[in-house]
């Protein structure tokens, strides 16, 4: 059993000088755990700097004006079982404000939860810091061009149920780095965060989501970005920007953005599950290896799929920088069981001097009333199969063995997903035996007899739907 230790701001010295630390706090057992209530930014400090595994600090509420170094975690370790934690007294209640915030050296298992952050410089873990988790906190920082608001090179951190909202100038929300100009951060974990309202008119620099950089596109990261939610996202064509390898784009859905996902350089990426409605572009592909599969793209005014062509064949390690910040063509892709409804252009290809190759096109539901379905530049080898396509728009480019042209039945639900009916020619018409795609959008199993399309039909209730403001941010469960 952990000893409990109630502490007052006042009698901090006193108190830390009277409390021991217990054996084995280094490896997480038999941690002392005790809140530490604080009323000022130095008893803060102060806090931190004699904070043991299992601490928990408490600030009041109020409103803070940080110093120019801010507060800092200099070689402050708790462990994976007994973080030291950070919170403010009430959600949203205690507000930091000034240059710097928190600064992170050297230091693992630090949570930060709760706090209305109002900085102006840049949030960074850096490299060497790891197991940071920045959660609960509503993030605003100051309007500043050319300002990226929180930087993460160290490993395995966690960025869960935060809202990042309201930036007009050139920056990014989350960036994702790693060591020297090659390296990328491990085992990111981006979970039911809300980023909303970045409305930056440029063309580039105002990513809600940025994993990587050109230099780091060939360095897996392994990164998990999932349930999170995105709203009037208008800063950059790309909401969530994946310039690395060997990452997992899940369950987020994107809503009335200018962007989408967009695998823009790297390897080996999975896109699964995500809805993406009512704004201007969808999902775009570049590079090798990638599985899409499973995803709603609904309602765009722009370009739903984009499987890329490219300026150069394939990345790699003797690249010049001008061809690394080049589109390297798709190759050997899956796009798999995914549902594009009635966007103004559906599936496309582009005409980069280098064609995509070897991608598997499969048991895809197309249904459109405009334009063309299918308007792929060159390709070589392409599989098709399985996919139906329905409309008033016409069939395209693809061959007429690849698809049926019929009535899926498809019926809008409470949620504004159109799904598949009783009776539907897409129940059971699935022809892609590998790679398994083992359930469907709403999180049913798709079982052996598996229907084209995100859904696969069922009398139950989703198990996943498009996500709300109930579902993420500070007071999400």
């Amino acid at each position: 059993m952990r000893r409990r230790t109630l502490l007052k701001g006042t009698l901090l010295g006193a108190a830390f000088a009277a409390v021991p630390a217990v054996g084995g706090a280094a490896s997480g057992a038999f941690a002392a755990e005790r809140v530490v209530p604080v009323a000022s930014l130095a008893e803060l400090q102060l806090a931190i700097d004699r904070a043991l595994p299992g601490d928990r600090i408490v600030l009041a509420d109020g409103t803070y004006t940080l110093p120019s170094d801010g507060i800092s975690f200099a070689g402050k370790r708790g462990t994976s079982s007994a973080p030291i934690t950070v919170v403010a007294a009430s959600r949203g209640g205690a507000v930091l404000q000034g240059s710097r915030g928190f600064v992170f050296d050297d230091s693992s298992d630090i949570t930060i939860s709760g706090f209305a952050l109002r900085q102006s410089t840049s949030m960074v873990i850096p490299v060497g810091s790891t197991r940071i988790r920045l959660t609960r906190n509503d993030l605003r920082f100051a309007d500043l061009t050319g300002l990226d608001w929180v930087i993460v090179q160290g490993d395995d951190v966690k960025i869960d149920r935060n809202h990042f909202h309201h930036k007009t100038t050139e920056g990014i929300f989350l960036r994702v780095d790693g060591p020297g100009t090659t390296g990328m951060a491990q085992r990111l974990h981006v979970l039911r965060n809300h980023f909303s309202d970045h409305s930056f008119a440029g063309d580039n620099g105002g990513e809600p989501i940025r994993l990587g950089v050109s230099s780091r596109a060939l360095t897996p990261a392994h990164a998990l970005v999932e349930y999170n939610l995105f709203e009037r996202c208008d800063g950059d064509p790309e909401t969530v920007s994946v310039k690395s390898s060997d990452n997992t784009v899940r369950y987020n859905t994107v809503r009335d953005s200018l962007g989408g996902i967009v695998l823009r350089h790297g390897n080996r990426t999975t896109v699964a599950g995500n809805h993406i409605v009512g704004g201007h572009d969808g999902i775009r592909v570049y590079g090798n290896d990638h599985l899409i599969v499973n995803n709603y793209v609904a309602g765009l005014t722009g370009k739903a799929l984009v499987i890329g062509s490219g300026t150069t064949r394939d990345h790699h390690g003797g690249e010049t920088t001008e061809e690394r910040r080049g589109n390297d063509a798709c190759d050997r892709a899956v796009v798999a069981h995914n549902t594009l409804w009635g966007n103004t252009r559906t599936l496309l290809g582009e005409t980069k001097d280098y064609e995509p190759r070897d991608v598997v096109v499969a048991d895809n539901l197309l249904v459109g009333d405009a334009g063309t379905l299918v308007a792929m530049g060159a390709t070589s080898g392409f599989r098709w199969s399985g996919n139906i396509l329905w409309g008033a728009a016409a069939n395209g480019n693809l061959p007429a063995a690849g698809f049926v042209r019929t009535d899926p039945r498809l019926q809008r639900g409470a949620d504004g997903v159109y799904r598949l009916t009783p009776g539907s020619p897409a129940i059971g018409a699935a022809t892609l035996a590998s790679p398994a795609v083992t359930e469907d959008l709403d999180g049913h199993t798709r079982g052996t007899s598996r229907d084209v399309g995100a859904d696969q039909y069922a009398t139950t209730a989703p198990l996943r739907s498009p996500l709300t403001t109930a579902d993420v941010g500070p007071n999400a469960s």
